[in-house]
């Protein structure tokens, strides 16, 4: 059973998206919290596996919080409205694995908890895309960092860190780069390892900052 916690500050979402997700066999909504500080305290007492983090909420918002539910242990997506939140990159750095949509069907609400309990990021999104690629900070200084961070891979490594960056699935990636789905798995945890990187999120946004992609 996913352990889910949702946090937004409007009662009428938190019902809407626990219906949705305890429509589920395997999700379980354990907790909600209508701030980043109520998050955080049912973060740590409730040990959920996914939590769901409005941005926007009076007080501490899910942008201050995130950095330290991410701590606690529990997998962070960002909850918003709109796709113009550009400060959830900020987030993402922070180690959230990425973000949804308030409108996000139900279906796929439902599966986007399971992708990340499974350990996966939110890449797939194309507006989660256009964030990273949009708001990755590519500075001369920045840029330089990031390709002597990604110097440390092998060539097989970095081809298949840049498909991953894209925002492609792993079984996607595996049939561009002509590999099995676990050889791509495991080059991508060698790489995570190597970088000193938390998720496929926080990859994405090194080969960003890196300038790779247009390569």
């Amino acid at each position: 059973m996913i352990r889910t916690l949702i946090a937004d500050d409007e009662q009428l979402v938190r019902a809407g998206l626990r219906l949705i997700l305890e429509a589920a066999p395997d999700i379980a909504v354990v907790g909600e919290a209508a701030d980043g500080d109520e998050a955080l305290a049912a973060a740590v007492r409730l040990r959920p596996d996914v939590v769901l983090l409005d941005v926007r909420m009076p007080g501490t918002d899910g942008l201050a919080a995130a950095p330290r539910i991410v701590a606690a242990g529990p997998r962070v997506v960002m909850l918003t409205t709109f796709d113009r939140d550009e400060y959830v990159h900020g987030a993402l750095r922070a180690g959230a694995v990425g973000f949804l949509l308030k409108d996000t069907p139900p279906r796929e609400l439902a599966a986007a908890v399971r992708t990340v309990a499974a350990g996966n990021a939110m890449l797939a999104p194309t507006v989660t895309r256009r964030l990273i690629s949009s708001f990755a900070e590519r500075g001369p200084a920045r840029r330089e960092a990031a390709r002597q961070r990604l110097a440390r891979l092998t060539d097989r490594e970095a081809a298949i860190v840049r498909e991953v960056a894209r925002g492609d699935a792993n079984a996607d990636v595996a049939r561009r780069v002509g590999a099995s789905e676990a050889t791509v798995k495991t080059h991508v945890s060698r790489a995570l390892a190597k970088l000193g990187v938390a998720n496929r999120v926080q990859l994405a946004i090194l080969v960003h900052d890196a300038d790779l992609l247009e390569e």
